[in-house]
């Protein structure tokens, strides 16, 4: 489900007027509200189990060890699950995940409460990674797709841009409301009412999602068996496994910044106002992904990689320095300013190097980075702030910071002007 004609990411600027029908036309405004919507479960699953072990159990180590088993979870039948849509189509893949994972979301809760052995608890969180629906990097392999093969050449670029910035924004906004939503239903009902929501928005959502008229979208480049005119390995090529890496650095920044963040907070006796001062950084960071779209040409994705992870890095080295809720939300603010742009710039270059036929697999294997940073971060995160303290838990988000700095050097190697951007 991959483009004809490979954008290339040095050239992408401010949306146009569409010669011809532009993406909200053939996609339709519900697609976008339904994929929405369905994103929603996914970024409530970590802090879901998270709360709720915590909750049942009493053990933020062994909510950290769930935490880390869900995105163990996704790291390893996410990229599988891309490469099933890909190959059968992503309808039949999405109403199955939809169902599944709406099962494990429910068994996970009663084994939890049910007071089984921690090795269950541990195995029901893998089945819950594992069934995860990805709807975000499906629905930029659709969109990529009607993009590619639908819209005139001559827009494809900037409207591929625009089109990475709005998910981008999208992943932004649900990643600070999903464990919002998760802190309302769990203050307001139980703890177990977050797990049980994201369930229902599962099923309905996903599996709405699933039979829009859009998942039927067959890339020119597949053959009638649905083989892919490429091969497996150039999936792991340099500059594919790169922006992975970068995207990785990304997830364990989520991670590590919430749980560290929560810790600052609890430590001050106000655990429940993370969430809001998470957001001080989610909001801005959501405009800041936007925004992206209309960044002038001269300024190639390149150099936005390394410019806003190395305004991310600034940010973060703040951290050390922070001893009061009024500094920690001046770095968070400053951390917002770099954490979109960066994610929107990752995403366009995956987008660019997939292989062709192979866009939802090279889309599922950067969502699964993301969860699966976050995952490990808040696993890494809750252990050092409960054994060791707060001060070394909010070393972690500069660590990860640093990995997506440093995977946008070796990407500036790797996108040398004479270079080709899409996959060799």
């Amino acid at each position: 489900m991959t483009h004809a004609t490979t954008p290339t990411p040095e050239h992408h600027s401010s949306i146009p007027t569409p010669e011809g029908p532009g993406l909200l036309r053939i996609a339709g405004l519900p697609y976008f509200l339904i994929a929405f919507i369905a994103r929603l479960p996914f970024a409530m699953m970590v802090v879901g189990v998270l709360t709720v072990v915590v909750s049942a159990r009493g053990s933020l180590s062994l909510g950290g060890l769930t935490s880390a088993a869900v995105g163990l979870g996704t790291a390893c039948f996410g990229p599988l699950l891309g490469a099933a849509a890909d190959r059968f189509g992503q309808r039949m893949v999405l109403l199955i995940l939809a169902i599944a994972n709406g099962a494990m979301l429910v068994l996970f809760t009663a084994v939890v409460y049910a007071g089984a052995a921690d090795l269950l608890v541990l195995v029901a969180a893998f089945g819950i990674g594992a069934t995860a629906p990805q709807v975000a990097p499906m629905s930029r392999s659709r969109l990529v797709t009607m993009i590619t093969d639908r819209m005139p050449e001559a827009v494809r670029s900037r409207t591929l841009s625009g089109t990475m910035a709005y998910e981008s924004a999208a992943d932004e906004t649900v990643f600070v409301f999903g464990p919002f939503i998760v802190g309302i239903l769990a203050s307001a009902l139980s703890p177990w009412a977050p797990l049980v929501g994201a369930a229902v928005l599962t099923v309905v959502f996903v599996g709405a999602f699933a039979l829009h008229p859009s998942a039927r979208a067959v890339s020119v480049h597949r053959g009638s068996d649905g083989r892919a005119p490429s091969s497996v390995s150039e999936l792991f090529t340099p500059k594919v496994i790169v922006v992975v890496i970068g995207i990785l650095g990304v997830g364990m920044f989520f991670g590590t910044m919430l749980t560290s963040l929560t810790s600052f907070m609890a430590d001050r006796g106000a655990p429940e106002q993370a969430g809001l001062l998470y957001g001080v950084m989610g909001v801005g960071s959501a405009i800041l992904a936007l925004g992206v779209a209309w960044l002038p040409v001269r300024f190639s994705l390149r150099a936005r990689w390394l410019v806003f992870s190395g305004i991310l890095l600034s940010g973060s080295v703040l951290l050390l320095f922070v001893d009061s809720p009024a500094m920690m939300m001046v770095a968070l603010a400053i951390m917002g300013i770099g954490i979109g742009p960066t994610l929107v710039t990752q995403y366009s270059f995956g987008a660019a190097r997939s292989p062709l036929g192979r866009s939802a697999t090279v889309m599922t294997m950067l969502g699964s980075g993301i969860v699966v940073g976050q995952s490990l971060g808040a696993a890494v995160a809750g252990e050092l702030a409960e054994n060791v303290g707060t001060g070394s838990a909010l070393i972690l988000p500069i660590i990860a910071a640093a990995i997506a700095f440093a995977a946008g050097l070796v990407n500036w190697r790797l996108s040398m002007p004479g270079r080709r951007v899409a996959s060799d």
